[in-house]
């Protein structure tokens, strides 16, 4: 059990359509369904989570900026900020929290321009292609990323 470990969950643009959104590449999961599957295993751990999902990139490097005021470290979908924002990209630097990139589908096995990140090179690491359990897959490596630093 894990004592007092903080995570902001970070979603970006257009996950709000989870569940109906081409299905064959994101899955049937709602986005809140997703959430869920985090709470209850942040709960297991002892950890807390707080969830945001924003479709503008000002809302998302807003959230970014105020997570050292709570969060120990950032889980984070960008979506599709992943291969476009610098200022998203530039937010997680300066926090200087670790973060993981996680993404619902294989982002390689996919178009040419989803294989460019600006978010890895400043994370710990990124999870890919394994649906919602990407999701719990980085939260795990968040967690023993966070314990160790403690």
């Amino acid at each position: 059990m894990t004592d007092s470990i903080r995570v902001l969950v970070l979603h970006g643009p257009n996950l709000n359509l989870l569940g109906t959104r081409e299905p064959e590449i994101y899955g049937s999961q709602t986005l809140q369904e997703i959430n869920d599957l985090l709470a209850a295993s942040a709960k297991e751990e002892g950890v807390e989570l707080e969830f945001f999902q924003s479709n503008h990139e000002g809302a998302v490097v807003d959230r970014v900026q105020e997570a050292p005021s709570w969060a120990d470290g950032i889980l984070i979908n960008p979506a599709a900020l992943t291969h476009t924002s610098v200022a998203l990209r530039d937010a997680l630097a300066a926090t200087q929290l670790p973060v993981v990139e996680v993404h619902l589908s294989n982002v390689f096995a996919r178009e040419d321009f989803r294989t460019h990140s600006y978010i890895t090179p400043i994370a710990v690491g990124m999870v890919t292609g394994f649906g919602p359990t990407s999701y719990l897959l980085g939260l795990e490596a968040l967690i023993e990323t966070l314990q160790s630093r403690k």
